[in-house]
């Protein structure tokens, strides 16, 4: 008896081991915060890398301090978190500045045992003269933002499963005919302007079913993180060369989906961050969830 007391106990002891080396919300969201201020001092030996960590920015292996390291000065205003508690993962879309110009910055940040083991980032640097200026990254986005109404929370796999539907739509290029589950106050927000849907500056803004896309046959998805809290799914997507984004080049995106619902699984916000990169770019980072090798991404 006194040797089966030992063994349980032993196993409970080294079960509350592993789940204190866990990271939680607070703790994830304190890696993105120290993520960001180490940046902004230039000083990466301050964070709590584990051995060998990797740094990527825009699918390069750099090291860790080059790249937007060197440029940045400040963090900006808006910051949006997605955290994956179940696969370890802090992702974030945050404002920052090189200089005076803006820069909209993806990062994920790949944890263990409370240690940085990875760090996947996308840099897009806004042009004084670009076609878009930012105009909803001044405060929290709304529904995006916010709690998932009670009793309104998916699981994991139909938060992925309904997220999916946005590539299909782009792939055949047509949201309806993929039937992607866009709730009637979705809205799309692209490299912090409003593009479509109800709700923002733009009176004249386009709805997501009505607004004219073009074909993505060659569409690639990879799930970054999966907040299963706050209803977000962030993918990775290369969109594939479509004759629209310059000569071999392709956008490639982290997207977030606000997805909830109690009847119906539906996307309720769109938020991306993207830039253009060559088309055959390829995310160098596994996906945290199954993705169907072959289109459809999401069964109809």
């Amino acid at each position: 008896m006194k040797r089966i007391c030992l063994s349980v106990f032993l196993l409970l002891a080294a079960a509350n081991v592993a789940s204190a080396a866990d990271c939680d919300r607070p703790c994830l969201k304190g890696l993105i915060t120290k993520y960001v201020d180490a940046m902004v001092a230039h000083k990466p030996d301050s964070l709590p890398l584990a051995a060998n960590a990797r740094f990527t920015e825009d699918s390069k292996d750099l090291k860790l301090g080059e790249g937007l390291w060197k440029d940045i000065t400040r963090a900006g205003t808006f910051r949006q978190d997605y955290l994956d508690v179940k696969k370890q993962i802090a992702a974030s879309h945050v404002e920052v500045y090189a200089g005076d110009q803006q820069v909209l910055y993806s990062v994920v940040l790949h944890t263990k045992d409370q240690k940085i083991t990875g760090i996947e980032t996308l840099v897009d640097r806004i042009a004084a003269n670009g076609r878009f200026t930012p105009d909803s990254l001044g405060k929290p986005l709304a529904v995006m933002s916010e709690p998932v109404p009670a009793g309104q929370r998916l699981s994991r796999e139909d938060m992925v499963k309904a997220a999916l539907y946005y590539p299909e739509g782009l792939r055949i290029g047509n949201f309806t005919d993929a039937k992607t589950p866009f709730s009637k106050e979705a809205y799309r927000v692209e490299n912090g302007t409003f593009i479509a849907g109800v709700g923002g500056p733009r009176g004249n803004a386009p709805g997501l079913y009505t607004q004219r896309i073009i074909l993505h046959p060659d569409v690639v998805p990879s799930v970054a993180a999966v907040d299963e809290e706050e209803g977000i799914v962030l993918l990775w997507m290369n969109f594939g060369d479509t004759n629209s984004y310059g000569p071999g080049m392709a956008l490639i995106t982290f997207e977030a989906f606000k997805v909830f619902g109690k009847d119906a699984h539906e996307i309720h916000a769109v938020n991306a961050f993207f830039r253009t990169l060559p088309k055959d770019t390829k995310r160098g980072w596994d996906s945290t969830d199954p993705v169907p090798r072959a289109a459809p991404w999401a069964a109809h």
